[in-house]
């Protein structure tokens, strides 16, 4: 599944920091930091990333 990048964290040069993209199928994908502390079911994680990225992706999308 092909993923187009909306929306990277300040100061991101690599794929190692919280970012959140638009795969071809629809969907929204998010990397942030996993929250182990939160339980989830199997195959589920929570993750935490910066307020303003979600802002930043909503405006991105509404441009498409």
């Amino acid at each position: 599944m092909a993923l187009e990048n909306l929306i990277a964290g300040p100061a991101c040069t690599e794929d190692d920091c919280p970012q959140i993209g638009l795969a071809t199928d629809g969907m929204v994908d998010v990397q942030g930091y996993i929250q182990s502390q939160i339980t989830t079911p199997d195959g589920e994680a929570v993750v935490r990333i910066p307020a303003e990225l979600i802002m930043e992706a909503a405006r991105a999308l509404g441009r498409q």
